[in-house]
């Protein structure tokens, strides 16, 4: 039996109810602070602002934006009424924007000022100018005839949009019969939240998961920590991954806990945050730790509170567990594996098992859902000690890609088995270890990068005849992106030239950090690119300081 069929909002309606001046959610560094009931008046507020717009079940609401207060407004609001939060990598640009917004059937999308060198508001202007010259409330797209509403999320007024303040207001005049028929039309199986992931070939796929899915891997995740309602969890990754959302605020509410957020990360941000506000708990991707243990200013915080965490996202550096657990008092530190599919955990280790299971395996499988490896060719289950694709079947495993039956059918078989594409072996006491990967995927710093995503960009660049992304190791990311590139004949295209196309229409993380100029590919004798030599070349050439060959 599971440990919940509530839906989203009731679940965190029965907290409120449980502990409603427990703190929910603290922002350290502006001194912001919402109770359980506070949060959920909020909550209530934005829901039927959203009703008041037309916002109804069903409907795809995006959101692009750092971890912002009103992130975790939205994405409570929009479960309470039925609506889908589809989440937005804040690294992305106008070419990757474009694609999620028609791919979704976006009704409406809230955004921020925007992240680094990217401007949300410019980016939105230039791909909707009609909001220029029509109400908000009223937007008519040629390009994206679904959108109807963009919102800003803060006080600021920008043409044709809706802001954050102006939903609250039209939801405190909206009455509360409203909500209470949206929230009763709602079912645990309902999609809650998509959430976009790089297919193997061509452009990202939304993931549709249920309130049903990610309310008991939340859990489930909590229980492997010892969470407990005392739990002060410091939460320095992105919303808009499963991490965040998922490991985090899931696993967080499924114990009645409190969430200590940065806005985005920074070493010296969340050192403070840890200090200041005496949390139990610390996530993040390998990179972040590093940067975290490293820093200067490191032995100037008490870090003496912290008890667990997890470390994911990528592979886990033995040495860099290790000096966490030490250094930052974190002995129950956790790892976890799983992919966006599964809601997304279906491995992690606990605070029980031991320092070397911890350092050298991604656990055993989650309660209530199973595991196994078979072999990629034959299908057949492996033994116990040999290598294959790790597998997951039960509650976890997302409804489907959305409006991509074919994709979803070649990810999820037949008997219901969700096929992760990643090389995994089982020890004799049920512990995990991934090995490799069957599929071409990229982990720059607990970023998935897909390489025919970018291969098929940079196919628009003028100059470029053919082109293949591969993964190079890196010792600070893990893995970064290298692209090999076979120009048009008489073109004198340079590895900056790419480079610099690349920065203005993509997110950064995915831009080739090295571009080498070949004249061909290395073939099988059937014709087909092999992607392991052009990885050796790279590492060779790399060392050799050459970028053309």
């Amino acid at each position: 039996m599971l440990f919940t069929e509530d839906t989203v909002g009731e679940f965190f309606e029965k907290m409120v109810e449980k502990d409603p001046d427990k703190e929910f959610m603290v922002y350290p560094d502006r001194g912001l602070k919402f109770t359980y009931r506070e949060f959920n008046e909020r909550v209530n507020n934005m829901a039927k602002g959203l009703l008041a717009i037309g916002i109804k079940k069903g409907d795809h609401i995006g959101i692009w934006a750092l971890n912002v207060p009103d992130w975790l407004t939205f994405m409570f609001a929009t479960a309470k009424i039925g609506a889908v939060l589809v989440t937005v990598n804040t690294a992305y640009k106008s070419h990757e924007l474009a694609y999620i917004l028609e791919q979704s059937d976006m009704k409406a999308l809230a955004i921020v000022d925007g992240f680094r060198d990217v401007n949300y508001i410019r980016e939105i202007y230039d791909l909707l100018p009609e909001l220029k010259t029509q109400p908000r409330g009223s937007l008519k797209s040629r390009r994206f005839p679904f959108l109807e509403h963009v919102i800003y999320i803060g006080p600021e007024k920008h043409r044709g949009m809706y802001n954050t303040h102006e939903l609250l207001l039209l939801g405190r005049h909206t009455p509360e019969k409203e909500l209470k028929k949206a929230k009763n039309a709602v079912s645990n199986h309902d999609v809650v939240n998509m959430q976009y992931t790089s297919g193997t070939t061509g452009f990202p796929r939304g993931v549709m998961l249920t309130h049903r899915n990610i309310l008991n891997n939340g859990y489930y995740i909590g229980e492997r920590q010892k969470f407990t309602s005392s739990e002060r969890l410091c939460l320095p990754v992105p919303l808009f991954h499963c991490f965040g959302i998922v490991l985090g605020v899931m696993a967080v509410l499924t114990h009645g806990a409190t969430l200590v957020m940065l806005e985005v990360f920074d070493p010296l941000m969340t050192l403070a945050a840890v200090h200041k506000e005496k949390c139990t708990a610390l996530y993040g991707v390998p990179t972040m730790f590093i940067a975290e243990y490293n820093h200067p200013m490191f032995e100037m915080f008490d870090l003496t509170s912290l008890r667990t965490g997890i470390m994911a996202g990528s592979p886990c550096p033995i040495e860099a567990m290790k000096k966490v657990m030490k250094d930052m008092h974190m002995a129950e530190i956790t790892s976890a594996y799983g992919l966006t599919e599964a809601s997304p955990v279906f491995a992690q280790t606990s605070v029980n098992d031991p320092v070397e299971v911890r350092v050298e395996t991604v656990g055993r499988k989650m309660s209530n859902c199973e595991v196994k490896i078979v072999d990629p060719e034959t299908g057949e289950t492996c033994p116990v000690g040999k290598p294959g694709e790790i597998c997951c079947r039960g509650y976890n495993v997302m409804k489907g890609y959305y409006k991509m039956p074919e994709k979803t059918a070649e990810t999820i078989d037949r008997d219901g088995w969700l096929h992760s594409g990643d090389l995994a072996v089982e020890n004799e006491k049920g512990y995990y270890t991934i090995v490799g990967r069957i599929k071409d995927m990229i982990i720059r710093g607990g970023e998935n990068i897909y390489p025919r995503e970018i291969e098929e960009f940079l196919y628009t660049m003028p100059g470029i005849r053919d082109v293949q992304v591969v993964g190079i190791p890196d010792k600070k990311y893990g893995e970064i992106v290298g692209a090999f590139v076979i120009p048009d004949e008489g073109t004198d295209i340079t590895e900056e030239d790419i480079r610099d196309y690349a920065l203005t229409k993509i997110a950064r993380y995915k831009v080739p950090k090295h571009v080498f100029i070949v004249k061909k590919f290395p073939l099988t004798p059937s014709g087909k690119i092999q992607k392991y030599k052009l990885r050796k070349q790279a590492v060779e050439l790399l060392k050799k300081g050459e970028n053309e060959f």
